[in-house]
């Protein structure tokens, strides 16, 4: 599927508002349809499940911060680089200019890049955490959001925490160029670093990962966890179709075949996240954090 097919997919099916039951006029977003067993969910209770369906465990999109909010100890969340931003140095234009593109994701999501990240505790280890926004020009890595990520390894390092990423992503950002795809160096050789200090990284792929991300830092992490149903990969699966002229398997790419083929280590549900990736810190976390953890408000 061409990645605008997809995107317009997406738009249609994320929210959808509904008024079965004779209910009259409801406040938009009351009801949300649930993509896969097709029931109308109150979004009251979507929201108290962490925003997936209890019917069939269909898991719907949630932006950056609330991932973050999910996974870490409440209240020690702080954020850093909040001042990236990103600029036009191609003066890309194509359909719309990409500086007009920039300015309605910043205007819709509140943020000033895809990439959200700052330090955090999680079940009292300390840790640098980021997640990356779909809603800012489809979680795309541009300079600004490979700085944003590399950074936040460099931070890991300075101050001896581990690492976790929440990773969406359709992959490069093109309008940058090349300066897109440096990125994929660059934050690739900033995991190295951080693996050569022995500091643990933990990555969660959600739906979707794509692209320049996938082949790069998304996947270098010493533990891969991923959300149920996370499409996964580097080109789409219609573009391999039609690339190797072969039908493709009805589960290609997804996060439960891609543990079967060793890229994923394990598909955890939203609710079970943050024990596991709390205790696989547990493991590995080097023994010089015992006292920061401590501090951190975590049982020593």
């Amino acid at each position: 599927m061409p990645i605008n097919d997809w995107f317009k997919q997406r738009e249609t099916r994320r929210y959808t508002v509904s008024t079965q039951g004779g209910g009259g006029d409801l406040p938009d977003g009351v009801w949300r349809a649930c993509p896969e067993c097709r029931k109308t969910l109150y979004q009251g209770e979507v929201a108290k499940s962490l925003s997936v369906c209890p019917h069939c465990g269909h898991h719907f999109d949630l932006i950056a911060r609330d991932r973050i909010d999910a996974l870490v100890d409440p209240g020690t969340f702080e954020e850093t680089e909040t001042a990236l931003t990103s600029l036009d140095p191609l003066c890309f234009s194509a359909a719309k200019p990409y500086t007009e593109s920039l300015s309605k994701a910043r205007m819709t999501s509140g943020l000033t890049e895809a990439a959200v990240t700052g330090r955090a505790a999680l079940d009292g280890h300390p840790i640098v955490v980021g997640a990356l926004d779909f809603r800012f020009v489809g979680a795309s890595m541009g300079s600004a959001v490979g700085e944003k990520v590399t950074r936040a390894f460099e931070l890991a390092i300075k101050e001896r925490r581990g690492l976790v990423l929440v990773v969406a992503s359709g992959g490069a950002r093109m309008q940058e160029g090349m300066l897109s795809l440096m990125q994929m160096a660059k934050t690739a050789a900033a995991a190295e670093r951080l693996a050569r200090e022995r500091l643990p990284y933990v990555s969660v792929l959600v739906n979707p990962t794509y692209g320049g991300v996938t082949a790069s830092f998304a996947v270098l992490a010493d533990v891969i966890f991923a959300e149920p149903g996370a499409l996964i990969g580097f080109a789409g699966p219609r573009l391999v179709e039609q690339t190797i002229r072969r039908s493709l398997p009805k589960d290609f790419q997804s996060a439960e075949s891609l543990v079967g083929h060793g890229m994923v280590d394990d598909v955890v549900p939203r609710g079970q996240l943050r024990e596991r990736v709390g205790t696989t810190l547990g493991y590995l976390m080097p023994d010089e954090t015992s006292g920061q953890r401590s501090a951190a408000g975590g049982v020593s």
